[in-house]
C-alpha cells in the first residue's frame, strides 16, 4: 500500500483513508482481521446493545439495480461479547478500532459507555440513525438535534474515548443536528447511514421482499445523498467527517473527501465487489493521485464550503 495514503484522524496515523463501518463484517475478531488484511485503515464493530439482539427474520437483505434494500434488525451478540471481541483482535492488530453502541435513550448509553471505557477500543461511535430498527424504536433519535446534543452531551462528560456521532440522512436538515453534535462535544461525525425506508415487492408472490417489508437503502443509489449532506455537513461543522454512502470505486472515494469528508466508509461495495475492494479502491486513489501529480492525500482538495 502506498505512503501517499497515509492520513490522521482524531490523533491516530492511519495507512488508509478507507473505514470498515458498523454492520457489514460479523463481530468475530478474525473477521475484523480480515477487513484489515485487505486494506481497511479503521474497522468498526457491529452496533452493539446492552442485550445480544437477533435481528428481524428473514429474508433481511435484497438486491437491485441500484444497491442493496436491508433490515438487519441490529444483530449483534451484546456488548459484553461484543468487546470480547474487540479485545481480542487489539491482541492481533495495531489498527484503530471503533465501537459502535446503540441505545434508545440516555441512561442506556451511558451503561454502554462504561463498558466501553474498560475496552482497547480506540474510538466509540454513538449510532444515533438505525432505520431498519423503525418498527420498534420508532424515528431516529438523530431527527431531533435537541434528542442528539443531550445524548453526546451526557456521554462525552464520562467517556474516555473521543466520540463519533453516527447521523441520519433522514432528516429536513443535516446541518443543524451536525452542528448540535458539535456543541454538545462530538469530536467527529460519520454519515451517512442508509436512506429510507424502502421497499421491494416480489411480482410473483404478490408480497414484499423483505419478510420485515421495509428496509434501508444503500449502495451506489445513495451516492448523490450522501455526498449532498456530507458536503453541507462539512460547510457547517469544523470536526471530523467518516463519509460513506454508495462508494465503491476510488473515484466515489474521491468525491467523499472532495466533499469535506477526512476518511471513507466502504460498506455494501464489500458486498459487491468483495472484501478485496479495500485495496481495489486504495489502488484506484493512488492511481487518481499519481494521474493528478498529488502528493500525498491532504492534497486532493475541498469543495470551497456554502
Amino acid at each position: 500500500m502506498s505512503d501517499k495514503l497515509k492520513t490522521k484522524f482524531l490523533g491516530k496515523t492511519i495507512k488508509s483513508p478507507l473505514v470498515l463501518p458498523a454492520g457489514i463484517m460479523d463481530m468475530s475478531f478474525s473477521g475484523l482481521n480480515y477487513a484489515v488484511q485487505n486494506g481497511a485503515g479503521i474497522v468498526t464493530s457491529k452496533s452493539l446493545t446492552l442485550e445480544p439482539r437477533m435481528g428481524h427474520k428473514g429474508p433481511v437483505v435484497a438486491e437491485f439495480e441500484g444497491g442493496l434494500l436491508n433490515c438487519m434488525g441490529l444483530c449483534n451478540p451484546g456488548i459484553e461479547d461484543g468487546l470480547a471481541e474487540i479485545n481480542q483482535f487489539k491482541k492481533h492488530s495495531d489498527i484503530p478500532v471503533i465501537v459502535s453502541v446503540f441505545a434508545t435513550n440516555i441512561l442506556d448509553f451511558l451503561k454502554l459507555t462504561k463498558y466501553v471505557n474498560k475496552s482497547k477500543a480506540d474510538f466509540l461511535e454513538l449510532n444515533l440513525s438505525c432505520p431498519n430498527v423503525f418498527d420498534e424504536f420508532g424515528i431516529p433519535l438523530s431527527a431531533s438535534k435537541e434528542k442528539v446534543g443531550e445524548i453526546i452531551s451526557a456521554v462525552k462528560k464520562i467517556s474516555k474515548l473521543p466520540i463519533i456521532a453516527k447521523l441520519s440522512p433522514n432528516v429536513y436538515d443535516i446541518s443543524e443536528i451536525a452542528l448540535s453534535a458539535e456543541s454538545a462535544g462530538a469530536d467527529a461525525l460519520c454519515l451517512i447511514n442508509t436512506v429510507g425506508p424502502g421497499m421491494l415487492i416480489d411480482t410473483k408472490m404478490v408480497k414484499p421482499v423483505l419478510f420485515n417489508k421495509f428496509g434501508g437503502l444503500s449502495g451506489p443509489c445513495i451516492k448523490p445523498i450522501a455526498l449532498k449532506l456530507i458536503y453541507q455537513t462539512y460547510s457547517a461543522v469544523n470536526i471530523p467527517i467518516i463519509g460513506m454512502g454508495g462508494v465503491k470505486s476510488g473515484e466515489d472515494a474521491v468525491e467523499m473527501l472532495m466533499a469535506g469528508a477526512t476518511v471513507i466508509g466502504v460498506g455494501t461495495a464489500v458486498y459487491c465487489r468483495g472484501i478485496e475492494v479495500f485495496n481495489k479502491i486504495n489502488d484506484e486513489i493512488t492511481k487518481f493521485m499519481k494521474e493528478e501529480n498529488y502528493k500525498k492525500l491532504s492534497e486532493i482538495p475541498k469543495l470551497k464550503k456554502l
